[in-house]
């Protein structure tokens, strides 16, 4: 019983250990990985907006084949307000 108990210990001990040092590495290079993701970011969104026109609706289809929106049809409004009652 005893050593299961110290093989518990020692796990939590690794894991402990383990959340500690990611943090301290996290917070050492927190500049380089923020620097990181914004240059994904940036191109992620420059690359997009640029080449593919996702922020456009180009999709790289044909004109003629790019489906159209369409006007919708507007139903008339009924005088009594949307059928709720007057208070």
């Amino acid at each position: 019983m005893q050593k299961i108990i110290n093989v518990l210990a020692v796990a939590s001990f690794a894991v402990s250990s383990a959340i500690a040092a990611s943090g301290v590495y996290v917070y050492v290079n927190r500049d380089s990985i923020i620097d990181g993701i914004k240059s994904q970011v940036m191109g992620g969104i420059g690359g997009s907006a640029l080449g593919g026109g996702a922020l456009t609706g180009d999709v790289g289809l044909p004109i003629d084949t790019q489906p159209q929106a369409a006007a919708a049809p507007s139903a008339p409004v009924p005088a009594g307000g949307l059928g709720v009652s007057q208070f």
